[in-house]
């Protein structure tokens, strides 16, 4: 759990998915369903503003009663973030993500976004570790570990 997440965002690759504030919540939708993902960071120009999830969409669309079709995206998005730098270890994150119940941090350097790591990511390289580490165990047990 020591891994940081710039190796993280090295094995997983990554691209940004952004919207901007001014769009439309039907839009920021459609994107997510298209990328098959669950949240959209918020940019204006260079500058992070916020993140859009499916949890904005059904707490504060749809039980809000807003048209996603005349609702801006900067209306109903999460604004105050929870952020990493790549620094940050897998450990630390998973922290954050308990503390705060969130299921994306946006990555984060010298005011720059670099990316974002959901929790499935986090979840998916501690399985990824435990079983490397499973199987080298499996080794030294049946000595087969340095060969």
């Amino acid at each position: 759990m020591d891994q940081t997440i710039r190796n993280l965002m090295r094995e997983r690759g990554g691209r940004i998915h952004s919207i901007e504030p001014e769009a439309m919540v039907a839009e920021a939708v459609q994107r997510m369903n298209n990328l098959n993902i669950g949240a959209l960071t918020v940019v204006d120009g260079d500058t992070l503003k916020g993140i859009f999830t499916e949890r904005d969409v059904l707490r504060r669309v749809i039980d809000g009663n807003l048209p996603p079709d005349d609702t801006p995206v900067w209306r109903v998005m999460t604004s105050k973030l929870v952020v990493v730098r790549p620094e940050t270890t897998i450990g630390e994150a998973m922290a954050l993500v308990d503390q705060y119940n969130c299921r994306h941090l946006p990555i984060v350097d010298n005011d720059r976004l670099l990316g974002m790591v959901s929790v499935r990511d986090l979840i998916g390289h501690l399985v990824e570790e435990h079983e490397h580490r499973i199987a080298e165990l499996t080794k030294y047990i049946y000595g087969e570990f340095g060969n």
